[in-house]
């Protein structure tokens, strides 16, 4: 048995669940792990995560965050048990009814959830804002230039720290001229395969949500360009048409500036995202993120042809390798 094991087992029998059936769920792009609990008896069931502190989790945040939405009556899994020290929580269990998996299996259903979970981040619009750090220009600058530490450098194999430093300050003035006005809670990883459906609840309570504890305070457009531009899935352009429509006619934002900060951290969010896939493949023996790669590439390239991000437009053209099926086995095979 090893030593995370150990300390599951003496977590767990702390709690009413210490002899409950146990098996593996799957994770995600963390280091976290995560395993469904079911009591004998009365087939009841529930989640434990482990993150273990040493490598680098910390279950506070999602413990933070779970407990705010919930004061939002949106539908965070409640927190059961905790050992903050040791990296273990018992949560409750949403169930498996993943956006991603409810939408093929029933397609006259995308556009309802794609509604209610635009309404979620209309709701959070609408709320008082917990302390959070910001995801401010300069981060999210450092953060979009992992297409060019990770992804370009992989397949070329060598980096250009002048054409970095070009590219992050060029993209910063963008951000700080474009992202701007009232701060919200910004998940980050708003989408379809972190959102549950729970059609027993009501109202924006039949969104389950996951993996929001990474979240700060930034833009709102920034989650639903997370929910709209997916990396995962193919969302209809229509129904990104529709829900960014329905965003700004339910909170009456202003329709121009939103539309433009939509796009350009649209194109902020998958530059980061083509970092991370490259990073996962390169760093952590994950190749199959590789395959996403084409998908977060269109949604990039097609934010570039907007005015507001002339000043990088060309460097990226020119600078990022095309997703080409040799220069994608390249990420794979380093």
């Amino acid at each position: 048995m090893t030593d995370r094991a150990a300390l599951a087992d003496a977590f767990l029998a702390t709690t009413a669940w210490g002899q409950a059936d146990r098996a593996l769920l799957a994770g995600d792009a963390s280091n976290r792990r995560y395993e469904r609990l079911t009591d004998r008896d009365t087939g009841k069931t529930a989640v434990l995560m482990d993150a273990a502190p040493e490598k680098g989790e910390d279950v506070r945040p999602f413990v933070k965050i779970a407990n705010y939405l919930q004061g939002q009556n949106l539908s965070a899994p409640g927190i059961l048990a905790q050992d903050s020290e040791a990296g273990f929580l018992l949560i409750e269990d949403l169930g498996d009814d993943l956006f991603a998996r409810v939408i093929p299996a029933a397609p006259e259903l995308e556009t309802t959830l794609y509604e209610a979970a635009t309404d979620v981040l209309v709701q959070l619009f609408n709320a008082d804002m917990p302390d959070l750090d910001p995801y401010g220009p300069r981060l999210m600058a450092e953060m979009a230039g992992l297409s060019l530490r990770k992804y370009r450098t992989g397949i070329l194999g060598s980096d250009d720290p002048d054409l970095q430093a070009r590219f992050e300050n060029a993209f910063e003035d963008i951000l700080r001229g474009t992202v701007k006005g009232k701060l919200v809670i910004v998940q980050r990883d708003y989408h379809a395969e972190n959102l549950l459906w729970l059609p027993d609840r009501d109202g924006t309570a039949r969104v389950g949500l996951l993996d929001f504890q990474d979240a700060r305070s930034g833009h709102p457009a920034y989650d639903l360009v997370s929910l709209l531009q997916d990396a995962r899935r193919d969302v209809p352009a229509g129904i990104e048409k529709q829900m960014i429509t329905r965003f700004i006619d339910q909170t009456a934002v202003e329709p121009s500036g939103f539309r433009t900060a939509y796009t350009v951290l649209g194109v902020q969010r998958n530059l980061r995202i083509l970092g991370v896939f490259a990073r996962l493949s390169l760093e952590y023996g994950k190749p199959h993120y590789v395959d996403l790669i084409p998908r977060v590439w269109a949604h990039m390239i097609r934010g570039l042809d907007h005015p507001a991000l002339a000043p990088v437009a060309d460097m990226l053209r020119e600078a990022l390798p095309l997703p080409t099926p040799n220069n994608l086995d390249r990420l794979r095979s380093r």
